[in-house]
């Protein structure tokens, strides 16, 4: 993985290099952290990917679960119990579910309240679920009682019923003690745990992550050994080469000057649901105290024909992270001889990946030219060892950055507000 930034941002490296070495204490701790190897702090996330003992237990674990019947994996959790298992499931397989139905085991998820979503998700499992090796069901949520969680796994429970023993095929994942930790040995589950301190948004290397992917086939060794690389590179001492520090600075730095809507903008449409876990990633971690930077997803080159216009011509507001990857898996050109001949010059017989990657270099020059800045993020390829690397490097870029704003990155004490107004209404 490589991190772009140099002549891009409009800032003066001088001013990027002080911001970073005021970081250097913060990076002692981190590296502490990493050496003591637990969880002791909030920051204790970083020593997941290289946690052995966990990841056996997640490994152990998925091979019971997994057999020649498995189809269905449903995944019930939501905001940082689900979003990073998506991103990576999204990436690798669930973009192209449609398009390759053979392809078993999939993952469905139990994510929203939705109505029709839930309806529809019980009908099919009633329907198809005929002898408990055809499915898993995790139900996930840290603190045990997540009101839309819990709700979507009695609806779940409830249409398969009717499947001999399903109670060997469910696994909760929650904290130690709690409500539905309790609920395990009652109800005949099996349960996982996560240590006490590791929020949900920085969860996806502990079980609440790997044993939904182990369980489907994702290599989560290959996905760990990603990770720690990158951990190693974000943790580096020189904070003037360390991608996650200069990542942070060049935020933070942009952020003064009122650039307060980071655009992560994806050349990959099976990154999106990565973006969208990177959104809560930063949405939770840094919006507080009438501060923060506002996330959002832009997918290429899809979105250049719908919000480019706004972007190019709008409020000079936004400082956007380009993510591409070098390396596609497999590549398809345009036919020699086109039907729609002399419609478009210059891309006869070409492959779409330099078709793609003329667009991406076409967007960056162009942005370049308007002082719009930016910085680049090149995944060597969509595979299991990048998508951990890109996730553990921006996790450390998040706690880099609320140190910067002086800012908890690891509570989100506005969250209860919705909360709390739901449950007095469900209780009328």
């Amino acid at each position: 993985m490589k991190f772009l930034y140099k002549g891009t941002t409009g800032l003066l490296e001088k001013n990027i290099f002080l911001a970073a070495n005021s970081l250097r204490e913060y990076l002692d701790l981190l590296q502490q952290t990493t050496n003591t190897n637990d969880y002791k702090i909030y920051e204790g996330s970083i020593v997941l990917p290289s946690d052995t003992k966990n990841i056996a237990e997640v490994l152990k674990k998925s091979e019971e679960l997994r057999n020649p019947k498995l189809r269905y994996f449903v995944d019930i959790g939501i905001g940082g119990s689900n979003l990073g298992t998506k991103a990576i499931y999204d990436a690798l397989f669930g973009f192209f579910d449609v398009i390759e139905p053979a392809r078993m085991p999939k993952m469905l998820f139990a994510d929203t309240s939705n109505p029709t979503h839930l309806q529809k998700l019980s009908a099919f499992l009633k329907n198809t679920i005929k002898h408990k090796d055809e499915v898993v069901v995790n139900i996930i949520s840290k603190s045990g009682s997540t009101t839309e969680t819990i709700a979507n796994a009695e609806v779940v429970l409830a249409a398969l019923s009717g499947v001999n023993e399903i109670a060997s095929r469910v696994v909760l994942t929650t904290d130690t003690g709690s409500q539905l930790d309790a609920y395990a040995a009652k109800k005949g589950y099996s349960a996982l745990h996560l240590p006490k301190l590791v929020g949900g948004r920085y969860s996806v290397f502990s079980t609440v992550g790997l044993l939904p992917l182990a369980t489907i086939g994702v290599d989560i060794k290959k996905l760990t050994q990603g990770a720690v690389a990158a951990r190693a590179m974000s943790l580096d001492t020189n904070v003037n080469s360390n991608p996650a520090i200069l990542s942070a600075s060049t935020l933070y730095l942009l952020g003064k000057t009122g650039k307060t809507i980071n655009d992560n903008f994806f050349f990959h449409g099976e990154l999106e649901s990565l973006g969208k876990w990177y959104r809560q990633l930063m949405g939770e971690s840094i919006g507080k105290e009438g501060r923060g930077i506002t996330p959002t997803v832009s997918i290429g080159s899809t979105d250049l024909h719908s919000v480019a216009q706004l972007y190019y011509g709008g409020p000079k507001d936004k400082i956007t992270t380009f993510i591409r990857a070098d390396k596609v898996k497999k590549d398809i050109n345009v036919p020699q001889e086109m039907i729609f001949e002399g419609l478009v010059s210059d891309i006869s017989g070409q492959p779409l990946s330099h078709i793609m990657h003329a667009i991406e270099q076409g967007v960056a020059i162009s942005y370049k030219n308007e002082n719009m800045p930016y910085t680049e993020i090149i995944l060597t390829d969509i595979s299991e060892y990048s998508l951990g690397e890109f996730m553990q490097f921006k996790m450390i870029e998040m706690m880099f950055l609320g140190k910067l704003l002086d800012i908890n990155t690891f509570d989100q004490p506005h969250v209860e507000l919705y909360k709390t107004e739901m449950k007095k209404i469900l209780a009328q």
